[in-house]
């Protein structure tokens, strides 16, 4: 990461700056493992947008009402930092819709204008004294910040809260809040042994081993009772050896007679 600072001014204080007056302080960040990710981005979306833009282009029985609302789905599934590269040359309204009169040019002034600003962020801040790197330090605790709660609103669902009564809503806040905690280990963690996946993608992963309860009636009028896991595929396996951990056993089954004890059989 690298960072240039240019502060516009600093702190003064006599007759005139009454109250005292903080001009803002600009950090340009540059951050190459950001610009590559960017790039990346908008290829694959420019290359889905071109592609489209020809098949729509080869086609010969479509009307022009329908090429623009094609055109306009295309546009919003590529996004405005692709289809902004492309020029359009549309046909006229009395024009059929052909080669030479649906025509689309790649800007490559725009896409050069692109390429040099990925990558780059420009913080303002009012602390004209701080070192850039603890300003971009700063801006990025507050980036976490504002993904926790968007973390505790969704992922943990926080929100909304039904209860009514004061202790019960601080317990479900507080529930939420521990939950939270394994939620940031969990991130430590993927981080710790480069699984590539955040904490949402791994829950997700893991969600999809389901517990199930089996109950198959017996000749004697009992119930055989299993508690049973579905078998991890092999991604699973994979995590949890990635995580050094072990499902637990399946637990034993139980012979249940209607409203009387339950008989465990191992």
């Amino acid at each position: 990461m690298r960072f240039f600072i240019s502060c516009l001014g600093s702190y003064f204080r006599g007759s005139y700056f009454r109250s005292g007056k903080v001009f803002p302080c600009y950090v340009l960040a540059r951050s190459l493992p950001r610009r590559a990710k960017e790039r990346a981005m908008r290829q694959k979306k420019l290359k889905a947008y071109w592609k489209r833009l020809k098949e729509l282009q080869s086609r010969t029985t479509i009307e022009r009402d329908e090429l623009l609302i094609a055109l306009g789905a295309a546009k919003q599934k590529a996004g405005r930092n692709a289809h902004r590269h492309v020029t359009l040359v549309l046909p006229s309204a009395k024009n059929p819709v052909k080669p030479d009169t649906f025509r689309f040019i790649l800007d490559r002034k725009k896409l050069k204008q692109t390429r040099l600003r990925e990558g780059q962020y420009l913080l303002r801040s009012n602390l004209t004294g701080e070192d850039p790197a603890v300003l971009w330090k700063n801006y990025m605790n507050l980036v976490r910040i504002d993904e926790s709660f968007r973390t505790l609103k969704s992922d943990l669902g926080l929100r909304p809260i039904h209860h009514q009564l004061d202790r019960r809503i601080e317990a479900h806040i507080f529930i939420s809040f521990l939950s939270y905690c394994l939620y940031i280990t969990l991130e430590r963690y993927n981080k710790a042994n480069a699984t590539g996946l955040s904490a949402r993608s791994m829950l997700a992963r893991f969600a999809e081993i389901q517990m199930l309860d089996v109950t198959i009636p017996t000749t004697d009028g009992r119930e055989h009772h299993m508690k049973r896991y579905t078998k991890p595929e092999k991604l699973h396996q994979l995590l949890l050896n990635q995580f050094k951990l072990t499902l637990p056993d399946q637990p034993p089954p139980e012979i249940r007679s209607p409203g009387g004890p339950v008989v465990e059989t191992f």
